[in-house]
């Protein structure tokens, strides 16, 4: 069951608040009779989401959804009390949420943001191996490539997400740093980069690996921030010093890597 919810954790986030409804309504309904209509819908409102994150939790669902099981009941519950607002507002909502995190539906890559401490580091990194060219999958908003570019290194950067990308692009058109394109990073050509870095999720990391190690040219290197890759062990582990507690996994293609045991 909990390899289901992992593979699609939206059937996890439904079943959480299905569990939870029977649980509110008999926690609340005593209340009934003592407490205003109003404050008593609040009440279950904030019980039913906080219930349904804790069963997310159990669920191991990622922390995102979590959040998304704690506020989706306060959202329809305040859409219902407020009555007849036009629909128009919920659509433009509906498509802005999907501009921007279409590929945590459909490839459950979440939108994480790499922090600047991480993408220092990611600069002395390519230094000290004298890397001079760098490719970012799943960019986000492109802080990485905007920071790692210059200095005779070419920093590029991928992005599925239409509103991501966008808001990457502008700002760096505006920064005049860095090349960011918008594709699928499965389908992207990983060929001269002699670094590839990627945040993403667990889920993609095995078909990501067979990519780039088949890909990559010799020499080269892929580092992963927080997410191993199942199965094989890393040449370096770093351990950053930031407020997230960074770990990055450093992977260089064209060398012996070992396989841990099944």
């Amino acid at each position: 069951m909990l390899s289901l919810f992992r593979k699609t954790p939206i059937l996890g986030a439904l079943l959480a608040q299905v569990i939870a409804l029977p649980v509110v309504a008999a926690v609340t309904g005593p209340l009934s009779t003592s407490v205003e209509r109003l404050p008593l819908i609040v009440i279950a409102l904030v019980l039913q989401g906080a219930l349904a994150a804790l069963l997310c939790a159990l669920f191991r669902l990622p922390r995102w959804w979590l959040l998304i099981a704690f506020l989706f009941p306060l959202a329809m519950g305040s859409a219902m009390l407020l009555g007849n607002l036009p629909a128009w507002p919920f659509g433009i909502a509906f498509l802005i949420l999907a501009l921007i995190f279409s590929n945590t539906t459909r490839g459950r890559v979440p939108l994480y943001l790499t922090n600047a401490e991480t993408a220092s580091v990611l600069k002395d990194l390519m230094r000290d191996r004298n890397a001079k060219s760098m490719l970012d999958l799943g960019c986000g908003l492109g802080g990485v490539v905007r920071a790692l570019d210059g200095e005779g290194r070419q920093a590029r950067g991928v992005e599925n997400a239409p509103a991501v990308y966008l808001a990457a692009r502008l700002l760096s058109v505006i920064a005049g740093k860095g090349e960011i394109r918008r594709g699928d990073l499965w389908k992207t050509d990983v060929s001269d980069a002699d670094m590839v870095y990627a945040f993403l999720s667990p889920t993609p990391m095995p078909a990501l690996w067979q990519k780039l190690s088949t890909e990559m040219k010799p020499g080269s290197l892929f580092v992963s921030n927080s997410f191993a890759v199942p199965g094989v062990d890393p040449d370096e582990i770093w351990e950053l010093s930031d407020s997230r507690k960074t770990r990055l996994f450093l992977y260089p293609i064209g060398k012996a890597v070992e396989q841990t045991p099944a």
